[in-house]
């Protein structure tokens, strides 16, 4: 049973404590028979019904348009803690509409949030281009006006979480009211629209539903945009500055998880004639390995309380929160492998599938390069 101590913290609140303990108990009972990995796209639309139907979708599009990331930080670790396709349903349908909870006019919010919170729509967040992935600036897709009440949209977007199964996408686009990341809006473009076309579907070392998206005179609405006109990077990063630290969150579930079955190894497994966790080599393993953990959840949790708490960003701690969660859930599930020998390595195993999840959660939403130019930017410009 993974450590739940730190919910004790003076960071959470009796409601935080109280969701972790219901989403635990709903996990335990319903997760593993809505995933079938042979089956993400099913999979998650599974998911995303039955988590919509149990009320947990209502904290990733918010009604009133406050997020609380300390829920959602608490969801994500909880949800990636008992399988990572978990997770990824219930953090899209939050990163896929935070743009329109935090900046939609109020019918582009009618008419795409109560099917978002519902689990009757599947949300996804096209911001990645072939040739603008960590520098937003170089975002091509062109949103040309055609007369006074539509955009035409033209371009390509790639590694779309979500691709192909959702029913909406929050597009981002080059409007050109200035050069680079001044110069780019946001839009909600429905997945039925006419010229949006699934290019290529991407498969990846741990599979999730992604996609290369392919926008060919692609018409809608000029009311579809999102905020206003050229305020697409900023309406982006203050998505992410929500979102940046869940990333953190879900590799604590991972990592917590990769600890629960390394301590139930070492206790079970007999080296020598005497259990594995006998070793003092072990034993410095195991403390290393809680260690970074709670060194991650600190950050992480400290990011979400102060957002919570009125600070009107957070791109720093976020930073520093996604940043060290994602390295240290890797070398901690590194460290699970091994202690876990052959099993570790083998194919369907807890470590074997969580080595193969953690590894994209220290490039999405910002790889960890990128994580220590924001750091250092911010520090350099105080």
């Amino acid at each position: 049973m993974a450590d739940k101590s730190f919910l004790d913290w003076p960071f959470f609140d009796e409601r935080h404590r109280a969701l972790a303990a219901e989403a635990d108990a709903w996990a335990g009972e319903n997760v593993a028979s809505l995933v079938d990995h042979h089956d993400v796209d099913g999979s998650c639309r599974r998911l995303v019904a039955a988590m919509g139907a149990a009320g947990f979708l209502a904290h990733a599009a918010p009604e009133d348009g406050r997020f609380d990331v300390r829920s959602l930080c608490i969801l994500r670790e909880t949800f990636a803690r008992h399988d990572g396709l978990a997770d990824f349903a219930f953090a899209m349908q939050g990163l896929g509409t935070g743009a329109l909870t935090l900046a939609g006019s109020e019918a582009l919010k009618e008419q795409v949030l109560p099917g978002v919170r519902a689990g009757t729509t599947i949300a996804a967040f096209a911001l990645t281009e072939p040739e603008a992935g960590s520098d937003v600036a170089e975002i091509a897709l062109a949103a040309t006006p055609v007369g006074n009440d539509t955009i035409r949209l033209d371009g390509e977007k790639t590694w779309i979480s979500n691709g192909g199964i959702a029913g909406n996408y929050v597009v981002f686009a080059r409007t050109g009211e200035a050069p680079g990341a001044r110069g780019l809006s946001a839009f909600s473009v429905p997945a039925d629209t006419p010229g949006l076309t699934i290019a290529e579907r991407l498969e990846t070392t741990a599979p999730h539903p992604l996609a290369r998206l392919k926008f060919a005179d692609c018409r809608i609405p000029a009311a579809n945009r999102i905020g206003a006109a050229g305020a697409g990077f900023k309406i982006a990063m203050a998505t992410l500055d929500v979102f940046r630290s869940t990333v953190g969150a879900a590799a604590l579930g991972f990592a917590r998880r990769a600890l629960d079955v390394t301590l139930d190894r070492a206790r079970t497994r007999k080296l020598f004639g005497a259990p594995l966790a006998d070793m003092q080599l072990t034993q410095t393993a195991l403390a290393e390995m809680a260690t970074a953990i709670d060194t991650s959840a600190l950050l992480v949790y400290r990011a979400a309380w102060t957002r919570d708490a009125g600070a009107p960003r957070i791109t720093r701690e976020a930073a520093m929160a996604k940043m060290v969660a994602t390295e240290s859930a890797q070398a901690v599930i590194d460290r699970a492998v091994q202690l876990h020998g052959g099993e570790g390595v083998r194919s369907g195993s807890v470590p074997e599938t969580l080595y193969r999840e953690i590894r994209a959660l220290r490039i999405y939403e910002g790889a960890n390069e990128v994580q220590k130019l924001i750091i250092a930017r911010q520090l350099l410009s105080s």
